[in-house]
């Protein structure tokens, strides 16, 4: 089957008797924005926890948000009964936030077959569809296999030795005014600025109510930037937010894509490397 990088709650809805299909919920206790979500201690009817921040995020790695080993991630992956054919729809409860980089993690890892649901646990709770109270559980071992894509998420080394190439291009989704230098950085310690050469991009102008624009405002954003044919590498405060607007970019764009998992965690060290300003 093809499955679209975003769906709809009544799509959702509409195949809940899909074979294979696994619905997780990657929801987070906090975030960098301060977001706070409509409902709490609900869930999409069936749905698995995807804990990021304490079993899918590298909690021995300093820096925040970093990916996991891929066998960690097979290992937790298995243990939610996910097998290498499900089909799965990722969601969270505030709107379209953290689900993008839950997604980005399993494309990484290898599986085609996931989807970020659209408005998420909000957008699925007005439209007056089944929850239940969230709870974790157990389930029967899955047979997924993480076939790591090391294309699809960069690292330091590699933005660093591709600063000068103007055949890659660096989107920043921060908002314009961390962009510039003109505000302080969340993290202490951090320079303020952006990469050199990059361009700034910040994901809420994608969002609208908690859910992603349609393809043709999409298309407007993206092509006012004229990003020809460029590899494009996503980057944000943590690698977060900078999958929000990958996802934006993969609905409506075919160039290559990948995402900086260090971001500004990594590269705003003070004096590790190189930073603009304004």
């Amino acid at each position: 089957m093809t499955l679209n990088p975003l769906v709809s709650v009544k799509w959702l809805a509409k195949n809940l008797d899909i074979p294979n299909l696994v619905i997780l919920d990657a929801s987070t206790q906090k975030n960098a924005s301060k977001l706070v979500p409509k409902y709490l201690g609900v869930q999409i009817k069936g749905a698995r926890i995807f804990d990021m921040e304490s079993t899918f995020f590298d909690e021995e790695n300093p820096i925040p948000n970093m990916m996991p080993n891929p066998k960690v991630f097979e290992t937790e992956c298995q243990k939610l009964g996910i097998h290498s054919n499900s089909i799965i729809v990722i969601y969270d409860n505030l709107g379209v936030y953290t689900s993008p980089r839950a997604r980005w993690m399993f494309k990484a890892m290898g599986h085609q077959y996931v989807t970020v649901l659209n408005g998420g646990l909000t957008a699925w709770k007005e439209a007056g569809y089944a929850c239940e109270e969230k709870k974790e559980k157990t389930y029967k071992l899955g047979d997924f296999k993480a076939l790591h894509q090391p294309n699809l998420v960069r690292d330091s080394k590699f933005i660093l030795n591709n600063l000068q190439n103007k055949e890659v291009l660096v989107v920043d989704a921060r908002s314009n005014d961390r962009f510039l230098g003109e505000s302080p950085e969340p993290r202490a310690g951090m320079a303020s600025g952006h990469i050199p050469n990059a361009i700034s991009f910040p994901y809420k102008q994608v969002l609208e109510e908690g859910k992603m624009k349609s393809k043709n405002d999409l298309l407007q954003l993206i092509e006012d930037l004229k990003v020809d044919n460029k590899e494009l590498v996503f980057t944000c405060g943590s690698g977060v937010t900078a999958c929000i607007i990958l996802l934006a970019f993969e609905l409506v764009n075919d160039n290559q894509k990948s995402l900086y998992d260090g971001s500004w965690s990594e590269w705003g060290q003070l004096g590790k490397f190189p930073v603009e300003v304004g």
